[in-house]
Protein backbone atom coordinates (compact mmCIF):
# COMPACT_ATOMS: atom_id res chain seq x y z
CA UNK A 1 0.00 0.00 0.00
CA UNK A 2 2.70 2.12 -0.80
CA UNK A 3 1.13 6.05 -1.53
CA UNK A 4 1.61 7.45 -5.13
CA UNK A 5 3.97 10.33 -5.39
CA UNK A 6 3.34 13.80 -6.42
CA UNK A 7 4.57 14.77 -9.60
CA UNK A 8 6.81 17.87 -11.47
CA UNK A 9 8.24 18.05 -14.72
CA UNK A 10 11.64 16.60 -15.60
CA UNK A 11 12.56 20.03 -16.99
CA UNK A 12 11.06 23.39 -18.38
CA UNK A 13 9.88 23.82 -22.10
CA UNK A 14 8.34 26.78 -24.00
CA UNK A 15 5.61 27.38 -26.31
CA UNK A 16 4.71 30.73 -28.32
CA UNK A 17 2.17 32.35 -29.90
CA UNK A 18 -0.84 34.56 -30.42
CA UNK A 19 -3.10 35.50 -27.39
CA UNK A 20 -6.62 34.23 -28.29
CA UNK A 21 -8.33 37.51 -27.13
CA UNK A 22 -5.50 40.32 -27.08
CA UNK A 23 -4.01 39.37 -30.34
CA UNK A 24 -0.28 39.53 -28.71
CA UNK A 25 2.55 37.34 -29.03
CA UNK A 26 3.36 35.30 -26.19
CA UNK A 27 5.58 32.49 -24.13
CA UNK A 28 4.82 30.50 -21.85
CA UNK A 29 6.97 28.23 -19.92
CA UNK A 30 6.23 25.45 -17.65
CA UNK A 31 8.68 24.41 -15.00
CA UNK A 32 9.38 22.42 -12.57
CA UNK A 33 8.59 23.16 -9.33
CA UNK A 34 8.66 22.05 -5.54
CA UNK A 35 6.39 19.30 -4.13
CA UNK A 36 3.06 20.51 -2.68
CA UNK A 37 3.67 24.24 -4.25
CA UNK A 38 0.51 23.65 -6.53
CA UNK A 39 0.36 25.56 -9.74
CA UNK A 40 1.35 29.07 -9.50
CA UNK A 41 1.74 31.54 -12.83
CA UNK A 42 3.87 34.42 -12.93
CA UNK A 43 3.70 37.49 -14.79
CA UNK A 44 7.31 37.87 -16.18
CA UNK A 45 6.35 40.69 -17.97
CA UNK A 46 5.21 43.26 -14.61
CA UNK A 47 7.52 44.94 -12.06
CA UNK A 48 8.30 42.37 -9.17
CA UNK A 49 7.29 39.01 -11.43
CA UNK A 50 3.81 38.64 -9.23
CA UNK A 51 2.61 35.00 -9.26
CA UNK A 52 -0.86 33.95 -9.15
CA UNK A 53 -2.07 31.16 -7.04
CA UNK A 54 -3.73 28.99 -9.73
CA UNK A 55 -7.18 27.93 -7.83
CA UNK A 56 -10.52 28.24 -7.96
CA UNK A 57 -10.99 30.78 -5.60
CA UNK A 58 -9.02 33.07 -7.68
CA UNK A 59 -10.98 32.85 -10.73
CA UNK A 60 -12.50 36.40 -11.57
CA UNK A 61 -14.00 36.17 -15.23
CA UNK A 62 -15.13 32.88 -17.42
CA UNK A 63 -17.01 34.59 -19.89
CA UNK A 64 -14.74 33.78 -22.98
CA UNK A 65 -11.79 31.83 -21.30
CA UNK A 66 -10.81 31.18 -17.26
CA UNK A 67 -9.50 34.27 -15.58
CA UNK A 68 -6.96 34.59 -12.67
CA UNK A 69 -6.10 37.11 -11.07
CA UNK A 70 -4.65 38.30 -7.88
CA UNK A 71 -5.05 42.17 -7.03
CA UNK A 72 -5.01 44.18 -10.64
CA UNK A 73 -2.20 41.35 -11.83
CA UNK A 74 -4.89 38.63 -14.82
CA UNK A 75 -3.71 36.27 -16.60
CA UNK A 76 -6.66 34.40 -18.98
CA UNK A 77 -7.04 31.75 -21.25
CA UNK A 78 -5.30 29.13 -19.02
CA UNK A 79 -7.67 26.80 -19.31
CA UNK A 80 -5.72 24.72 -22.14
CA UNK A 81 -2.71 24.49 -20.26
CA UNK A 82 -4.23 23.79 -16.87
CA UNK A 83 -6.33 20.56 -18.31
CA UNK A 84 -2.66 19.36 -19.72
CA UNK A 85 -0.93 19.39 -16.46
CA UNK A 86 -4.04 17.88 -14.72
CA UNK A 87 -4.05 15.04 -16.97
CA UNK A 88 -0.86 13.86 -17.00
CA UNK A 89 -0.76 13.68 -13.72
CA UNK A 90 1.50 16.57 -12.64
CA UNK A 91 1.29 18.36 -9.07
CA UNK A 92 3.56 21.37 -9.11
CA UNK A 93 4.04 23.69 -11.72
CA UNK A 94 5.47 27.57 -11.68
CA UNK A 95 4.07 28.40 -14.94
CA UNK A 96 6.04 31.78 -16.78
CA UNK A 97 3.69 34.28 -18.68
CA UNK A 98 5.24 37.21 -20.44
CA UNK A 99 1.65 38.99 -21.10
CA UNK A 100 -2.20 38.92 -19.86
CA UNK A 101 -3.14 35.64 -21.01
CA UNK A 102 -1.58 32.43 -22.05
CA UNK A 103 -0.86 31.24 -26.26
CA UNK A 104 -3.75 30.15 -27.73
CA UNK A 105 -1.71 28.15 -30.07
CA UNK A 106 -3.99 25.46 -32.45
CA UNK A 107 -6.62 25.90 -29.78
CA UNK A 108 -6.61 22.83 -28.27
CA UNK A 109 -4.29 21.00 -25.81
CA UNK A 110 -2.46 19.19 -27.66
CA UNK A 111 1.07 21.05 -27.68
CA UNK A 112 1.00 21.02 -24.03
CA UNK A 113 0.74 17.55 -23.67
CA UNK A 114 3.74 16.60 -26.64
CA UNK A 115 5.66 19.13 -24.51
CA UNK A 116 5.40 18.21 -21.32
CA UNK A 117 6.09 14.11 -22.97
CA UNK A 118 9.23 15.50 -24.31
CA UNK A 119 10.77 16.61 -21.47
CA UNK A 120 9.16 14.08 -19.39
CA UNK A 121 7.60 13.56 -15.63
CA UNK A 122 9.58 12.84 -12.67
CA UNK A 123 8.63 11.46 -9.07
CA UNK A 124 8.59 13.71 -5.92
CA UNK A 125 8.85 12.28 -2.27
CA UNK A 126 5.62 13.56 -1.12
CA UNK A 127 2.81 11.45 -1.47
CA UNK A 128 0.11 12.87 -4.01
CA UNK A 129 -2.85 13.71 -1.93
CA UNK A 130 -5.95 12.31 -3.64
CA UNK A 131 -9.62 13.48 -2.91
CA UNK A 132 -11.77 10.91 -2.90
CA UNK A 133 -15.13 11.36 -3.28
CA UNK A 134 -16.88 9.56 -1.46
CA UNK A 135 -20.83 10.99 -2.12
CA UNK A 136 -22.99 12.92 -4.81
CA UNK A 137 -21.56 16.09 -4.66
CA UNK A 138 -23.85 18.64 -7.16
CA UNK A 139 -24.11 22.01 -8.16
CA UNK A 140 -26.59 23.57 -10.57
CA UNK A 141 -26.65 27.26 -12.58
CA UNK A 142 -30.76 27.95 -13.09
CA UNK A 143 -29.55 30.52 -15.34
CA UNK A 144 -28.13 28.46 -18.10
CA UNK A 145 -29.35 25.38 -16.79
CA UNK A 146 -26.15 23.74 -16.49
CA UNK A 147 -25.32 21.17 -13.64
CA UNK A 148 -22.40 19.34 -12.71
CA UNK A 149 -22.41 16.14 -10.64
CA UNK A 150 -19.63 14.47 -9.15
CA UNK A 151 -19.71 10.44 -7.89
CA UNK A 152 -17.83 7.80 -6.46
CA UNK A 153 -15.37 6.44 -8.56
CA UNK A 154 -11.91 4.94 -8.18
CA UNK A 155 -10.40 7.05 -10.64
CA UNK A 156 -10.88 10.51 -12.09
CA UNK A 157 -13.48 10.39 -15.09
CA UNK A 158 -16.00 12.54 -16.78
CA UNK A 159 -18.98 12.67 -18.99
CA UNK A 160 -19.67 15.77 -20.40
CA UNK A 161 -23.47 16.42 -22.45
CA UNK A 162 -23.88 19.46 -24.35
CA UNK A 163 -26.83 21.16 -26.06
CA UNK A 164 -26.20 23.66 -28.45
CA UNK A 165 -28.31 26.42 -29.26
CA UNK A 166 -28.37 25.26 -32.52
CA UNK A 167 -30.26 23.04 -35.62
CA UNK A 168 -26.80 22.62 -37.08
CA UNK A 169 -25.33 20.92 -34.29
CA UNK A 170 -27.24 17.81 -32.58
CA UNK A 171 -26.87 17.68 -28.69
CA UNK A 172 -23.67 15.57 -27.98
CA UNK A 173 -21.99 13.90 -25.29
CA UNK A 174 -18.26 12.86 -24.69
CA UNK A 175 -16.39 10.52 -22.18
CA UNK A 176 -12.86 9.88 -20.62
CA UNK A 177 -13.07 7.26 -18.58
CA UNK A 178 -9.37 7.64 -17.68
CA UNK A 179 -6.66 10.22 -17.45
CA UNK A 180 -4.58 7.77 -19.78
CA UNK A 181 -6.08 8.51 -23.21
CA UNK A 182 -6.83 12.42 -22.53
CA UNK A 183 -3.37 12.68 -25.24
CA UNK A 184 -5.19 10.92 -27.99
CA UNK A 185 -8.93 11.37 -27.36
CA UNK A 186 -9.68 14.98 -25.31
CA UNK A 187 -6.23 17.21 -25.86
CA UNK A 188 -6.70 17.50 -29.94
CA UNK A 189 -10.21 18.77 -29.68
CA UNK A 190 -10.34 22.35 -30.45
CA UNK A 191 -12.19 25.41 -29.41
CA UNK A 192 -14.70 26.48 -31.22
CA UNK A 193 -17.23 29.33 -32.07
CA UNK A 194 -20.23 30.33 -33.80
CA UNK A 195 -20.33 33.17 -36.54
CA UNK A 196 -23.13 34.78 -34.69
CA UNK A 197 -20.81 35.34 -31.62
CA UNK A 198 -17.61 36.58 -33.59
CA UNK A 199 -19.01 40.12 -34.42
CA UNK A 200 -20.06 41.08 -30.81
CA UNK A 201 -17.06 39.98 -29.55
CA UNK A 202 -14.79 41.58 -32.17
CA UNK A 203 -17.15 44.53 -30.74
CA UNK A 204 -15.86 43.75 -27.24
CA UNK A 205 -12.19 44.29 -28.42
CA UNK A 206 -11.88 40.60 -27.83
CA UNK A 207 -10.61 37.53 -30.08
CA UNK A 208 -8.00 39.74 -31.87
CA UNK A 209 -5.84 36.75 -32.78
CA UNK A 210 -8.88 34.12 -33.23
CA UNK A 211 -8.55 32.63 -36.89
CA UNK A 212 -9.14 29.13 -38.66
CA UNK A 213 -5.48 28.08 -37.34
CA UNK A 214 -6.98 28.05 -33.55
CA UNK A 215 -10.78 27.52 -33.87
CA UNK A 216 -13.55 25.98 -35.48
CA UNK A 217 -16.02 28.55 -37.17
CA UNK A 218 -19.38 27.01 -37.05
CA UNK A 219 -21.79 29.08 -39.63
CA UNK A 220 -25.06 27.33 -38.35
CA UNK A 221 -27.68 30.56 -39.30
CA UNK A 222 -27.92 31.75 -42.23
CA UNK A 223 -26.95 35.29 -42.61
CA UNK A 224 -26.71 38.50 -45.75
CA UNK A 225 -23.70 37.34 -48.52
CA UNK A 226 -23.01 41.36 -47.40
CA UNK A 227 -22.45 39.99 -43.61
CA UNK A 228 -20.71 36.92 -44.21
CA UNK A 229 -17.97 38.78 -46.68
CA UNK A 230 -17.28 40.96 -43.98
CA UNK A 231 -16.74 38.28 -41.72
CA UNK A 232 -14.45 36.39 -43.60
CA UNK A 233 -11.92 39.56 -44.53
CA UNK A 234 -11.77 39.56 -40.39
CA UNK A 235 -10.74 36.24 -40.62
CA UNK A 236 -8.98 36.64 -43.92
CA UNK A 237 -10.54 33.73 -45.41
CA UNK A 238 -11.70 33.35 -49.18
CA UNK A 239 -15.47 34.52 -49.40
CA UNK A 240 -18.18 32.03 -48.99
CA UNK A 241 -21.40 31.47 -50.25
CA UNK A 242 -24.20 32.24 -47.54
CA UNK A 243 -26.73 30.51 -48.78
CA UNK A 244 -24.15 27.14 -47.27
CA UNK A 245 -24.79 26.21 -43.65
CA UNK A 246 -21.79 24.16 -42.35
CA UNK A 247 -18.00 24.43 -40.49
CA UNK A 248 -15.74 27.19 -41.57
CA UNK A 249 -12.29 25.52 -40.60
CA UNK A 250 -8.52 24.76 -42.77
CA UNK A 251 -8.70 20.86 -41.17
CA UNK A 252 -11.60 18.70 -40.67
CA UNK A 253 -13.40 17.77 -37.29
CA UNK A 254 -11.16 15.43 -35.74
CA UNK A 255 -14.40 13.11 -34.36
CA UNK A 256 -18.12 14.37 -35.25
CA UNK A 257 -18.55 15.14 -31.35
CA UNK A 258 -14.95 17.17 -31.52
CA UNK A 259 -16.83 20.85 -29.79
CA UNK A 260 -18.04 18.55 -27.12
CA UNK A 261 -14.82 17.04 -26.51
CA UNK A 262 -13.64 20.26 -26.13
CA UNK A 263 -15.98 21.22 -23.79
CA UNK A 264 -15.03 17.82 -21.72
CA UNK A 265 -11.61 19.33 -21.99
CA UNK A 266 -12.38 23.23 -20.78
CA UNK A 267 -13.84 21.10 -17.67
CA UNK A 268 -10.46 19.52 -16.75
CA UNK A 269 -8.49 22.41 -17.10
CA UNK A 270 -11.24 24.01 -14.89
CA UNK A 271 -11.11 21.17 -12.14
CA UNK A 272 -7.07 21.43 -12.26
CA UNK A 273 -7.65 24.38 -9.92
CA UNK A 274 -9.32 22.59 -7.27
CA UNK A 275 -6.13 22.07 -5.82
CA UNK A 276 -5.93 18.75 -5.37
CA UNK A 277 -5.77 15.72 -7.80
CA UNK A 278 -9.94 14.01 -7.75
CA UNK A 279 -11.12 10.70 -7.71
CA UNK A 280 -14.28 10.29 -8.71
CA UNK A 281 -16.46 10.43 -11.76
CA UNK A 282 -18.23 14.12 -12.92
CA UNK A 283 -21.08 14.21 -14.96
CA UNK A 284 -21.51 17.43 -16.62
CA UNK A 285 -24.30 18.73 -18.41
CA UNK A 286 -24.42 21.80 -20.67
CA UNK A 287 -20.82 22.94 -19.07
CA UNK A 288 -19.20 25.85 -19.31
CA UNK A 289 -16.75 27.98 -17.67
CA UNK A 290 -19.17 29.72 -15.07
CA UNK A 291 -20.56 26.50 -13.87
CA UNK A 292 -16.95 24.99 -14.01
CA UNK A 293 -15.73 27.27 -11.59
CA UNK A 294 -18.80 27.36 -9.58
CA UNK A 295 -18.44 23.68 -8.72
CA UNK A 296 -14.72 23.68 -8.58
CA UNK A 297 -15.15 27.08 -5.54
CA UNK A 298 -17.88 24.22 -3.98
CA UNK A 299 -15.20 21.28 -4.28
CA UNK A 300 -12.60 23.27 -2.71
CA UNK A 301 -14.85 24.15 0.38
CA UNK A 302 -15.63 20.24 0.81
CA UNK A 303 -12.19 18.87 0.73
CA UNK A 304 -11.48 22.31 3.40
CA UNK A 305 -14.41 20.50 5.69
CA UNK A 306 -12.13 17.09 5.31
CA UNK A 307 -9.03 18.41 5.33
CA UNK A 308 -7.84 14.80 6.08
CA UNK A 309 -10.08 12.20 4.88
CA UNK A 310 -10.43 8.64 6.53
CA UNK A 311 -9.24 5.34 4.84
CA UNK A 312 -11.67 3.11 3.00
CA UNK A 313 -12.28 0.32 5.07
CA UNK A 314 -14.25 -2.83 3.52
CA UNK A 315 -14.79 -5.22 6.78
CA UNK A 316 -15.64 -8.21 3.86
CA UNK A 317 -11.64 -7.52 3.44
CA UNK A 318 -8.95 -9.87 4.48
CA UNK A 319 -6.80 -8.43 6.64
CA UNK A 320 -3.16 -8.12 6.19
CA UNK A 321 -2.60 -9.17 10.05
CA UNK A 322 -5.17 -10.24 11.94
CA UNK A 323 -5.23 -10.37 15.72
CA UNK A 324 -3.11 -13.64 15.90
CA UNK A 325 -0.07 -11.57 13.77
CA UNK A 326 -0.57 -9.02 15.77
CA UNK A 327 0.23 -10.90 18.78
CA UNK A 328 3.58 -12.51 17.36
CA UNK A 329 4.59 -8.95 16.94
CA UNK A 330 3.45 -7.12 19.56
CA UNK A 331 3.72 -8.17 23.31
CA UNK A 332 0.84 -6.57 24.59
CA UNK A 333 -2.18 -8.67 26.13
CA UNK A 334 -5.55 -8.33 27.21
CA UNK A 335 -6.80 -5.53 28.44
CA UNK A 336 -4.06 -3.97 26.38
CA UNK A 337 -3.93 -4.84 23.19
CA UNK A 338 -5.95 -2.37 21.47
CA UNK A 339 -5.54 -3.47 17.55
CA UNK A 340 -7.81 -6.01 16.45
CA UNK A 341 -6.22 -6.03 12.83
CA UNK A 342 -4.05 -4.03 10.14
CA UNK A 343 -6.05 -3.78 6.60
CA UNK A 344 -3.41 -2.33 4.79
CA UNK A 345 0.42 -1.98 5.15
CA UNK A 346 3.28 -0.41 3.16
CA UNK A 347 6.94 1.00 3.37
CA UNK A 348 5.78 4.49 4.65
CA UNK A 349 2.03 3.85 6.46
CA UNK A 350 -0.68 1.87 8.02
CA UNK A 351 -4.38 1.50 8.46
CA UNK A 352 -5.55 -0.30 11.55
CA UNK A 353 -8.68 -1.34 13.00
CA UNK A 354 -10.05 -1.26 16.25
CA UNK A 355 -13.78 -2.40 16.98
CA UNK A 356 -15.22 -0.61 20.54
CA UNK A 357 -17.77 -2.47 22.13
CA UNK A 358 -18.96 -1.89 25.77
CA UNK A 359 -17.34 -4.70 27.29
CA UNK A 360 -13.78 -2.84 27.40
CA UNK A 361 -13.04 -3.13 31.09
CA UNK A 362 -11.87 0.75 31.13
CA UNK A 363 -15.68 1.56 30.77
CA UNK A 364 -16.43 0.77 33.83
CA UNK A 365 -14.50 3.76 35.46
CA UNK A 366 -14.98 5.83 32.54
CA UNK A 367 -17.46 6.38 32.91
CA UNK A 368 -20.17 4.25 34.36
CA UNK A 369 -23.14 6.44 33.37
CA UNK A 370 -21.79 7.74 30.37
CA UNK A 371 -18.69 5.45 28.88
CA UNK A 372 -16.22 7.08 26.79
CA UNK A 373 -13.17 5.67 25.68
CA UNK A 374 -9.91 7.13 28.00
CA UNK A 375 -7.80 9.85 25.37
CA UNK A 376 -4.36 8.16 26.59
CA UNK A 377 -5.70 4.64 25.63
CA UNK A 378 -6.95 6.24 22.33
CA UNK A 379 -2.80 7.41 21.42
CA UNK A 380 -2.19 3.83 22.68
CA UNK A 381 -3.98 2.43 20.35
CA UNK A 382 -2.90 4.66 17.96
CA UNK A 383 1.12 4.17 19.03
CA UNK A 384 0.83 0.31 19.05
CA UNK A 385 -0.49 0.61 15.21
CA UNK A 386 2.70 2.89 14.52
CA UNK A 387 4.73 0.08 16.51
CA UNK A 388 3.69 -2.56 13.82
CA UNK A 389 4.63 -0.26 11.04
CA UNK A 390 7.97 0.03 11.93
CA UNK A 391 8.66 -3.53 12.82
CA UNK A 392 7.63 -3.99 9.18
CA UNK A 393 10.68 -1.97 8.21
CA UNK A 394 12.82 -4.49 9.51
CA UNK A 395 13.66 -8.43 9.00
CA UNK A 396 12.80 -10.85 11.80
CA UNK A 397 10.13 -8.18 13.39
CA UNK A 398 9.08 -10.22 15.88
CA UNK A 399 12.50 -10.04 17.57
CA UNK A 400 11.87 -6.74 18.20
CA UNK A 401 10.07 -4.04 20.23
CA UNK A 402 9.28 -0.74 19.44
CA UNK A 403 9.32 2.47 22.54
CA UNK A 404 8.09 5.24 22.30
CA UNK A 405 10.19 8.30 23.00
CA UNK A 406 7.66 11.61 22.74
CA UNK A 407 4.66 12.58 21.77
CA UNK A 408 3.76 15.45 20.30
CA UNK A 409 0.79 18.10 19.09
CA UNK A 410 -1.60 15.73 20.39
CA UNK A 411 -5.76 17.12 20.18
CA UNK A 412 -8.39 15.25 20.76
CA UNK A 413 -11.15 16.29 18.48
CA UNK A 414 -14.64 14.06 19.39
CA UNK A 415 -15.18 11.33 21.74
CA UNK A 416 -15.14 7.64 21.26
CA UNK A 417 -18.14 5.43 22.74
CA UNK A 418 -19.07 2.19 22.90
CA UNK A 419 -20.61 0.60 19.19
CA UNK A 420 -17.64 2.86 17.16
CA UNK A 421 -15.28 1.31 14.80
CA UNK A 422 -11.83 3.03 14.88
CA UNK A 423 -9.51 3.16 12.08
CA UNK A 424 -5.57 4.12 12.35
CA UNK A 425 -3.79 6.09 9.87
CA UNK A 426 -0.06 6.04 10.94
CA UNK A 427 2.16 7.40 8.10
CA UNK A 428 6.30 7.94 8.75
CA UNK A 429 7.20 11.12 7.85
CA UNK A 430 11.28 10.81 7.75
CA UNK A 431 13.11 6.67 7.48
CA UNK A 432 13.92 4.82 9.78
CA UNK A 433 17.43 5.76 11.09
CA UNK A 434 19.45 4.50 13.94
CA UNK A 435 16.63 2.60 15.09
CA UNK A 436 14.20 5.91 15.72
CA UNK A 437 11.14 6.67 13.43
CA UNK A 438 9.13 9.43 13.58
CA UNK A 439 5.66 9.14 12.59
CA UNK A 440 2.45 10.66 12.32
CA UNK A 441 -0.69 9.51 13.35
CA UNK A 442 -4.64 10.42 13.01
CA UNK A 443 -8.17 7.97 14.38
CA UNK A 444 -11.35 8.09 12.28
CA UNK A 445 -14.48 7.34 13.69
CA UNK A 446 -16.34 7.13 10.25
CA UNK A 447 -15.63 10.30 8.02
CA UNK A 448 -14.28 12.68 11.29
CA UNK A 449 -11.03 12.49 12.70
CA UNK A 450 -11.47 12.10 16.04
CA UNK A 451 -7.90 12.15 17.60
CA UNK A 452 -4.48 12.86 16.29
CA UNK A 453 -0.57 12.70 17.08
CA UNK A 454 2.93 12.98 16.26
CA UNK A 455 5.08 9.95 17.60
CA UNK A 456 8.69 9.46 17.88
CA UNK A 457 9.74 5.69 18.19
CA UNK A 458 13.03 3.48 18.35
CA UNK A 459 13.23 -0.36 18.18
CA UNK A 460 15.02 -2.31 19.98
CA UNK A 461 16.22 -5.82 19.90
CA UNK A 462 14.89 -8.14 22.80
CA UNK A 463 17.12 -10.18 24.67
CA UNK A 464 17.36 -13.46 23.83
Amino acid sequence: MEAEKQKTLKGSFSLFGKGLHTGLNLTVTFNPAPENSGYKIQRIDLAGQPVINAIADKVVDTQRGTVVASGDVRVGTIEHGMAALYAMGIDNCLIQVNGPEFPILDGSAAMYVDKINEVGVEDQNAPKDYYIIRKKIEIKDEQSESSIIILPDDQFSITAMCSFDSKFINSQFATLDTASKFAKEIAPARTFVFVRDIVPLLEANLIKGGDLDNAIVIYEREVSQEKLDQLADVLKVPHMDAKKIGYIQHRPLMWENECTRHKLLDIIGDMALIGKPIKGRIIATRPGHTVNNKFARLMRKEIRKHEVQAPIYDPNDTPIMDNNRIRELLPHRYPMQLVDKVIAIGPSSIIGVKNVTGNEPFFQGHFPQEPVMPGVLMVEAMSQCGGLLVLNQVENPEKYSTYFLGLDDVKFRQKVVPGDTLLFRVELLHPLRHGISSMKGYIFVGDHVVAEAGFTAQIIQNKE
